[in-house]
Order: structure tokens, then sequence, then C-alpha cells
């Protein structure tokens, strides 16, 4: 691939989905019923934790939620191994990584799964009080713009927690040997509605319209397990994902008989915890808690039992994405 490339749409999140076939993980979380989302995995998961002065850094909070004990979470729990629903728990590296800075900061972490593209509205309009979605930090998204530059909302700060490139996902055998972005010309691609993979096969089919190679067709859908069933299907030659997710889908969707990833990963960039602006004091509590388990040596368990170390980072930043 020739594009920098950084998980979902800038008006709203980047990743993605559930794959057509994820291994059940044992998790930690409870749900709860959650009525105003949008999509079948509206419930809420909690993650290890339990509102006590005793936290080593109880007293950055906010007196909100120093009283309420809890840190409301806007995900989309339909993209393993980031954050994907198995068994009624929401389980995954987001949520793992948020119940280690649970235990520093003495609060439950409380994950809602909606649709991607609806979460940093949630977060605008108070129903979350942050958004942990395999989120690429982006300067439009910071901003609140559209993939044009158009002003869409507000925009966020973000807690940069991990970093991740992206890769072609196709069927088994790459029958169609895709290797490229470039090798989509002339083919159809299926996606999901509103990710910056969305934006990146936008860009892909103008590149193919001037240069003459024929017209790449897009199909977007709601959730990426559409686009993986769909590419499965033949009826789309590669869907687009981050490549831990990818990887995932690769190696467990059908048995490891159903997909391959295509031409390796493209560059990385940071995935944030997004907060809203004005709720700095919390942004700042949770990058000194991201700091006090990378520390401690909890951010490192996390990731090593997702097999995902080569992602980590190795301290807490805001707005670091570009």
């Amino acid at each position: 691939m020739t594009a920098s490339f950084t998980r979902r749409t800038t008006a709203a999140r980047s990743r993605i989905a559930a794959p057509v076939c994820a291994i059940a993980v044992a998790g930690s979380l409870m749900l709860t019923a959650c009525g105003d989302q949008t999509n079948s995995g509206s419930d809420t998961a909690q993650t290890e934790g339990t509102k006590s002065t005793s936290a080593p850094l109880f007293d950055k909070l906010p007196k909100k939620y120093q009283d309420s004990g809890v840190i409301k979470v806007g995900t989309d729990a339909a993209y393993a191994p980031m954050e994907y629903e198995e068994g009624g728990k929401i389980v995954g590296i987001d949520p793992d990584i948020a119940a280690a800075m649970g235990k520093e900061l003495g609060v439950k972490f409380e994950f809602t799964s909606g649709t991607f593209d609806g979460l940093i509205s949630s977060l605008n309009t108070g129903r979350q009080d942050i958004v942990m979605s395999a989120m690429s930090d982006t300067k439009a998204r910071q901003e609140g713009l559209d993939d044009k530059g158009k002003k869409t909302g507000e925009g966020v700060d973000f807690v940069d927690y991990f970093n991740s490139g992206v890769s072609l996902l196709v069927k088994k055998g790459n029958p169609e040997n895709i290797q490229s972005l470039d090798d989509l010309c002339g083919k159809k691609v299926a996606v999901q509605r509103g990710t910056t993979y969305h934006d990146t096969f936008k860009a892909q089919a103008t590149k193919c319209e001037k240069a003459g190679k024929g017209k790449l067709t897009i199909e977007a859908f709601d959730t990426d397990a559409e686009a993986q069933t769909r590419v499965k299907s033949g009826g789309a030659v590669a869907d687009l994902n981050d490549y831990p997710v990818s990887a995932h889908i690769a190696k467990t969707a059908g048995g490891g008989n159903d997909f391959e990833v295509a031409g390796g990963q493209t560059e990385a960039g940071p995935f944030g915890i997004a907060v809203d602006k004005d709720n700095t004091q919390l942004r700042d509590a949770l990058k000194d808690a991201l700091n006090a388990i990378i520390k401690n040596g909890e951010y490192t368990k996390v990731l090593e039992k997702w097999d995902v170390k080569n992602s980590a980072v190795t301290e807490a930043t805001i707005n670091a994405g570009k």
C-alpha cells in the first residue's frame, strides 16, 4: 500500500467490526442493558475496578467520577481482538487496558456498544464520558472535520495508547493476487461505512479513475462483519482493517480457512481514547493512569495476552495523531 492509513472516520469512529467468526475469549466484564444505542450490541460492560479513595490516582479524577465510581465508555464492540461481544460480555484489548487503568483510578469503566459512526456524537452529547474503540487519533477528529476539511461537529482530545498499521483482508488464497491498493482498480471492495478505511478507498477510487485503470467500486456497510461476508462470498475482492484485526480475522475465521492478509502492514498510527475538549481533568487523569500501567507492567501483560506487543506505546501522549 502506498498511503498512510488511520482507522475509522473523521466524522465519527475508525474500527470497525467483529470478524465473521471470532474465537471466544474469556472476559471479566459484566453487561447491563442500555436502550439508547443504535445496534443490537448495545449492552454495557463494566471493567474490574472499585470506587475507592485508596486507589493511587483517585484524587486526579473530577468529582463527578469520584462520586459515581463510573466512567462511561462508548465503543463499537464488533472489532476483535480490540473489542467484541462474546457470551454476553464485551471483551478484548481495549476493555482489558481500561480495566487495568480503572484499578489505578479507583473507578469502573462501563462499556456500551453502539455503531462506530455515532461514537463521537455520543461523547459530544454527554451520553458517554469517553470513547475507547480502536479509534485512530487524527487531526481531523481533533478539530471535528470531515475528510474534505469541512467542520462537522465538535473536536475531541485523544489520549494515545496503542499503535497500529493497516492491511488488506482478502479471500483465502488471494484469488485476485491483491498486493496493494493499486491492484484494486477495476474491482469491487467492501468496507465499514464512516471509517477512515472508507475514506482510503474513496481516495484510491479517484486515483484509479485519474490513471485510467478502471473504476474502483466501493460497497459500504454498517459493520465490518458485513464487509467481511461480502469478501468471503466473492462479491468483493478486499476489505481494509487495522493490522491486528486483519491478522486476527485471518487466523480465526472459519478455522483460518476464510481469509488472509494481503500485502503486509503499512504505516502505523496511534489509537486514542477520545475525550471532550472541555473535560481536560479527566483527560489528564487517563493519561496518568495509562502511564502508571505502562510503568507497573500491567499494560504489557494485556498486550502479551492478545499477542500485540508490537503495537505498544512507551508512554501516554495527547493528540499525537497526524
